[in-house]
C-alpha cells in the first residue's frame, strides 16, 4: 500500500496533502469537486451578505427621505424613473403608473389604483428574484456535499480493504493511512456543507425581512395614493 509506505518513510507523519496525493483517481475527483463547491459557496455567501447590507442601507436612506415630508412628485423628480436603490425602484414604479394614469385634462383613468399596485408588485418580484439568486446553490451544496463526501469515503475504504487483503497484513500502520485518506473526503464534504447550510438559513431570513419591508412600504404608498384618488 503506497500510503503505508509513505507513512513508514516519514515516521508516520501523514499530512492532508499526502493523503490527497495517494488517494485513488475517483476519490481525488470527489475531493476536487467538494473544494470547488466550497469556494463557489463562499463566493455566493460574500456577495449575498454585501447585497443584503446594501439593500438595508438603501431602504433606510430612502425611508428617511420618503417620510421627510417632501412632496412625492418632488421626491420622484429627484431620484428619476430608473433609480438604483431597490426601495426607490418600487416607489418609481408606482409613481410612473400614477402619472400615466392622469389624462391631459387632469382627470384619472379608471382602475388607476389596481394598476399602481400591480406595477409595484412587479418591481418587488424583480427585487425578490435578485435577492434570492444564488440561494438554491447554497441549498444544493448543503444537502448534497455530505453524501458526495461519503461516496468518496466508501469508495476509498473499499480500495483500502482490497489493498489490505492483497498484502495480507492487518497491522494498524498499514490499515490507518488508507482509512484516513478515505475519511478525508467526508471531512471535506462537511466543510463544504456546514457553511452553506448556516448561511443559506441566514440569507433566506434576511431576504424575507427585506422583502417584507418592501411589501410594507408598497402598501403604505398605495394607501397614500388611494387617499389622493378618493379626494
Amino acid at each position: 500500500m503506497q500510503t503505508a509506505l509513505i507513512a513508514a518513510q516519514v515516521g508516520g507523519n501523514i499530512t492532508v496533502w499526502s493523503m490527497f496525493a495517494e488517494a485513488t483517481f475517483l476519490v481525488k475527483l470527489v475531493m476536487i469537486g467538494l473544494i470547488m463547491a466550497s469556494f463557489w459557496s463562499w463566493a455566493i455567501i460574500v456577495r449575498k451578505l454585501r447585497q443584503c447590507r446594501t439593500a438595508r442601507a438603501d431602504a433606510a436612506k430612502f425611508d428617511q427621505a420618503f417620510w421627510s415630508g417632501e412632496p412625492l412628485d418632488g421626491l420622484f423628480d429627484s431620484i428619476g424613473a430608473d433609480p438604483s436603490g431597490s426601495s426607490e425602484k418600487i416607489f418609481a414604479a408606482g409613481m410612473v403608473e400614477w402619472r400615466r394614469s392622469h389624462r391631459e385634462d387632469g382627470g384619472l383613468i379608471p382602475g388607476a389604483s389596481a394598476r399602481i399596485d400591480r406595477s409595484m408588485d412587479v418591481a418587488i418580484a424583480k427585487e425578490a428574484e435578485a435577492l434570492q439568486k444564488g440561494l438554491p446553490v447554497l441549498a444544493t451544496v448543503g444537502s448534497t456535499a455530505p453524501f458526495v463526501g461519503l461516496f468518496g469515503t466508501v469508495f476509498g475504504i473499499m480500495n483500502a480493504f482490497i489493498e489490505i487483503a492483497e498484502q495480507q497484513n492487518t497491522n494498524l500502520a498499514v490499515v490507518a493511512p488508507g482509512i484516513a485518506e478515505a475519511l478525508l473526503a467526508t471531512g471535506m464534504g462537511l466543510m463544504a456543507a456546514i457553511p452553506a447550510v448556516v448561511f443559506y438559513n441566514k440569507l433566506s431570513a434576511d431576504s424575507d425581512r427585506i422583502l417584507g419591508g418592501y411589501e410594507a412600504f408598497a402598501d403604505e404608498f398605495a394607501t397614500i395614493l388611494s387617499r389622493q384618488l378618493d379626494s
